[in-house]
């Protein structure tokens, strides 16, 4: 038997994080891949970062994760969205080629020392004698470690449905694991069944690219990572489409033979990502559908159809495609399936993502009944940093919903029971004004530093960068006269006054940026990262100052923790759903417990009641 520190089960996004954190902070780990063409594949849309999620890429790249320095390699387009929204909630996403995505984090993890990247499925887990744990892979091989991480994405137990025919298999046709969801049972965790779901791939010659609107990339969007110096001009493009009247009756029509309506599907899927014929059925007054073709890499044909995966059968999928604009001889590469899966109750888990139940378990990724690559990742992080801090006897790191959107995604799939895979969207952080997706390495390089993942090269970016702001925001008070202003106001269609204006009153003028204040002498030799982040500042200053005095209420709450021992049960007032679920999650503090479904504020004014007794008493 091979004795480690550290073994991670599944190589997916969240297994890739977890295994280079705890390696990289001096475990000797083994990552465990049901097959190593598995190794941070992009099983669904080749695209890193969008809505929220993009936010989630920079804050695990300030921490010293891997996957916003990969995507950066493997891009073939950025873009920002929601650019007509504010700058709380851009997000940056990325194109980018699957192919080379896997093969890059395939060398980082080959290269890494202390990491051992093995192909076996692990069948079984269970607890020794010294409390620490054996897994057994299907070939007979046991191997010994004092923490283990489940990162086994879609692959447990899970099924392929295309129309009637239901293959026991995971992602693109991948095997499954078959064997290990029965340790969870036996080790005492709830098992849940969700489902999810990716469209055809189609051969871009067969696509009439005329009917649709070219998507190209924009060159004015910076990296991922802190440490890619620029990002390259965009080498492919993707295309805006849409279903018709016609793919709306052919869905009606073959209802019945909708696996999501004739019962062959029984897992629950995700609501902000819904199939093709589950959007026609909900959203029933919609003529037409956004549909966005996106290319799968470099050295391939095949397209991606975002926004129209179904688990119909092939025939109909066919009928399907060829009713959407621009599509009508597309030829399908890949048929469209669904995927069930098992996964567990998050809310078994602390806020570290380690099992309340079985110390030295840790659990990341969709196994929590998340979605997406991102929040794999994150959890994945999240989890190798606990991880390590637990075998050496450190204090945790809880990351929190005012430092991060890691913070929130955590907080909500362990506080809140989540009965549908979990997706982060921006209107999920409270405090999103001042968790930007400009501001991640202000927020989080610092604690990734004394985390001890921070390399210096990074570290002395940051603190450049901060210098650069610093250097800014002395500036701000500086006084300039109407005649050295006058020009620039009256080129940009602002008011010039007869008066004398601060640099930070001219630049919370509408039309006034950091790089207008530039041709004035200002801010020379700033960057241009560190320019957008004092403009931004500047112009939503009340708003931040605002989120900012939130942040502070919140944390009133959130410093008074509840006895780990406390019985719920025994206290009047508390409504029994209120008694029942805390009972169930044992929230860590009072914030942390009024953000429980079915605990009401009132409850929170009981428990409060309560700490101040038991103080006393």
């Amino acid at each position: 038997m091979k004795n480690f520190d550290v073994i991670v089960i599944g190589a997916g996004h969240a297994g890739c994080e977890a295994a280079l954190a705890t390696a990289r902070l001096g475990c000797k780990t083994l990552l465990l891949a049901t097959n190593l063409d598995t190794v941070a594949f992009l099983a669904c849309n080749p695209s890193i970062g969008g809505t929220a999620k993009g936010q989630i890429v920079r804050e695990i790249d300030a921490l010293g994760g891997e996957m916003a320095i990969n995507a950066d390699k493997s891009l073939l387009q950025m873009r920002m969205l929601n650019r007509g929204k504010g700058p709380a909630v851009y997000s940056p996403r990325a194109q980018v080629d699957k192919n080379q995505y896997h093969v890059n984090m395939k060398k980082v993890v080959e290269s890494t020392p202390n990491l051992m990247l093995r192909q076996g499925e692990a069948t079984s887990v269970t607890i020794a004698d010294d409390n620490t744990f054996n897994v057994t892979t299907a070939v007979d091989l046991c191997y010994n470690a004092k923490v283990v991480i489940f990162c086994c994405g879609v692959y447990l137990n899970s099924k392929t449905i295309v129309g009637k025919c239901v293959r026991n298999s995971g992602p693109n046709g991948f095997a499954n694991a078959e064997h290990l969801t029965q340790s969870l049972v036996d080790l005492g965790f709830e098992v849940r069944r969700f489902k999810t779901g990716t469209p055809a791939r189609v051969r871009l010659q067969s696509i009439d690219l005329l009917k649709t609107l070219e998507q190209v990339g924009e060159d004015d969007v910076g990296p991922f990572s802190y440490l890619t110096e620029s990002i390259p001009a965009t080498k492919r493009s993707c295309y805006l489409t849409y279903s018709t009247q016609e793919t709306k009756d052919i869905i009606m029509r073959n209802k019945e033979q909708a696996p999501l309506f004739n019962g062959t599907i029984n897992g629950v899927g995700p609501r902000y990502c819904p199939s093709i014929e589950d959007k026609i059925f909900r959203f029933a007054d919609k003529v037409r559908h956004q549909i966005f073709l996106e290319p799968e890499a470099e050295d391939t044909c095949e397209f991606y159809v975002q926004g129209a995966s179904t688990s119909m059968p092939a025939s109909v999928q066919q009928e399907i495609y060829h009713s959407i604009e621009g599509l009508e001889n597309v030829e399908i590469m890949r048929d469209a399936y669904a995927i069930e899966y098992d996964c567990i109750n998050a809310t078994e888990l602390d806020p570290t993502l380690m099992s309340k139940k079985v110390k030295g378990l840790f659990f990341a990724g969709q196994i929590n009944g998340t979605s997406g690559y991102e929040e794999a990742a994150a959890q994945g992080l999240v989890a190798g940093i606990n991880a390590e801090r637990y075998i050496h006897g450190k204090a945790p790191v809880i990351f929190g919903r005012d430092n991060s959107y890691i913070g929130v995604l955590v907080d909500d799939i362990t506080t809140k029971e989540t009965f549908e895979p979990y997706r982060m969207m921006t209107s999920r952080a409270e405090h999103r004004l001042v968790l930007r997706q400009d501001n991640a390495d202000m927020r989080l390089t610092e604690i990734g530093h004394e985390i001890g993942l921070v390399t210096e090269e990074r570290y002395q970016r940051f603190l450049d960068k901060k210098q650069q702001i610093a250097a800014a925001q002395k500036q701000l008070s500086t006084v300039v006269s109407p005649k050295v202003y006058g020009p620039l106001f009256e080129m940009k269609g602002e008011t010039v006054t007869g008066a004398g204006l601060t640099v930070d009153e001219m630049l919370r003028r509408t039309n006034i940026t950091a790089t207008d204040l530039q041709t004035l002498g200002f801010f020379q030799d700033i960057s241009n990262e560190a320019l957008y982040q004092i403009e931004v500042e500047c112009k939503y200053r009340g708003y931040i100052q605002k989120e900012q005095e939130a942040i502070a209420q919140a944390n009133k709450l959130e410093s008074k923790p509840l006895p780990v021992d406390i019985d719920y049960m025994a206290i009047d007032g508390l409504r029994i759903e209120a008694r029942q679920k805390l009972t169930k999650i044992r929230p860590l503090n009072l914030g942390q417990a009024g953000r429980i479904s079915g605990v009401s504020p009132a409850d929170i004014q009981i428990l409060i009641v309560w700490l101040a007794q038991h103080k006393k008493g």
